[in-house]
């Protein structure tokens, strides 16, 4: 239920936000125990991942949706534009708010969503938290609407200093906008007296900013975030794609397209001393942001994470529970047990998210996942490594 690795950034989450920490604990556990009891059938999620939008500002190098292999520019004009109404996400909203899950708002990114703000306040009204991942370029527009509204956490993407981060999001000027945005939201923060949003910066590990994670944290405090985590890449070669198809195709009959944002033709061009290094001084350092590298691995895991494809952790991640703790529900409609799997087990728009999270599809996904323990490409995937 919860990874012995990663119970200090459990602990820090405990401390930062003790309400969320409890109440994830108590949500997990019910979801654990129905993974132990039962054949497929669980409790209701933790966490609603609501894909408010395919559409995104940027165009991230290491993203799977719109990186440089990205599977979103394939997309028709037509299926990008897919989005649910205003009135589906409050019916979505009235369904779930029996159970109360933590209601994560994704994309894309989620602000160029046209009612991200009714969606929010509709949210709120029904006593759910409410998160935004986002890559911080309307943060400053919409600053004082997501401290009105009690958005609880903001979880935004920062790949390194000024010149680092505008090239991995290929386009000038994007860092000084987030700043600009954090800092507005951090001294409204302090005139109104409220502590939220959380801001907790997220920043993947990649060949550009490797080098200079150490200067992240001085950043991180100047924008008074309260967590800073170092994600390590993503990414897998076509064999093991290739691999992770033919099962998916055995068992289910469809392949996941969207793991195909991730494939390389070779491994990342990290020098892994370097880079092994690295996360050793910056974990030594003395800082009032909260810091954490995820998923936890060793220097032996890390050495072997990005000098080879078929990388299998030694220490933990052997199973996933992520369909019995999240769900993801897209911009089309389709309810889904994992982000990039492509797998659905059913459409908001034919039936209420309450009976598909446990209908035949779903309950088939859990029993084969739970057979299985993993696929190839989820060594890849940091759900895997998150219960």
């Amino acid at each position: 239920m919860i990874q012995l690795r990663n119970l200090r950034r459990n602990l820090t989450h405990s401390i930062t936000q003790p309400g969320y920490a409890w109440k994830a604990f108590k949500q997990r556990l019910l979801s654990y125990l129905t993974y132990k009891v039962y054949d497929g059938y669980s409790y209701y999620p933790e966490t609603v991942d609501l894909f408010l939008t395919y559409r995104c500002n940027l165009r991230c190098k290491m993203c799977g949706q719109w990186g440089m292999a990205g599977t979103s520019k394939d997309m028709s004009s037509e299926e990008l534009k897919a989005e649910l109404s205003l009135d589906e996400i409050y019916e979505i909203i009235d369904d779930i708010k029996t159970f109360k899950p933590n209601v994560t708002l994704f994309g894309g990114e989620p602000l160029l969503y046209s009612n991200w703000e009714k969606v929010v306040s509709r949210i709120k009204k029904e006593g759910m938290r409410c998160n935004i991942i986002t890559n911080g370029i309307l943060l400053e527009k919409y600053a004082d609407s997501i401290i009105d509204l009690g958005v609880d956490e903001i979880i935004f993407s920062l790949d390194g200093p000024r010149e680092v981060h505008d090239e991995v999001r290929s386009a000038k000027g994007t860092f000084e906008k987030a700043c600009r945005g954090l800092k507005l939201i951090r001294d409204i923060k302090a005139k109104s007296g409220t502590d939220k949003p959380v801001v907790n910066i997220s920043s993947t590990i990649f060949e550009i900013n490797y080098r200079r994670l150490d200067e992240l944290i001085s950043i991180a405090e100047e924008l008074k975030a309260g967590t800073i985590t170092f994600h390590h890449l993503i990414f897998l070669s076509k064999e093991m794609y290739d691999q992770h198809n033919k099962i998916f195709d055995g068992y289910y009959g469809m392949t996941c397209n969207d793991w195909r944002g991730f494939v390389r033709d070779s491994l990342p061009d990290i020098d892994v001393d370097l880079l092994i290094r690295k996360i050793e001084d910056i974990c030594k350092m003395d800082s009032n942001v909260k810091i954490a590298f995820y998923p936890n691995f060793t220097n032996e895991e890390i050495r072997r994470y990005y000098t080879e494809f078929d990388f299998v952790s030694s220490g933990y991640g052997k199973r996933c529970l992520s369909p019995w703790m999240v769900s993801y529900i897209f911009p089309d409609g389709t309810v889904r047990p994992c982000q990039s799997l492509n797998f659905s087990s059913g459409n908001v728009r034919k039936n209420s998210f309450s009976k598909i999270w446990n209908n035949e599809e779903y309950m088939r996904f859990r029993r084969i996942t739970k057979k299985e323990k993993k696929y190839p490409v989820c060594t890849r995937c940091t759900e895997l490594y998150r219960f």
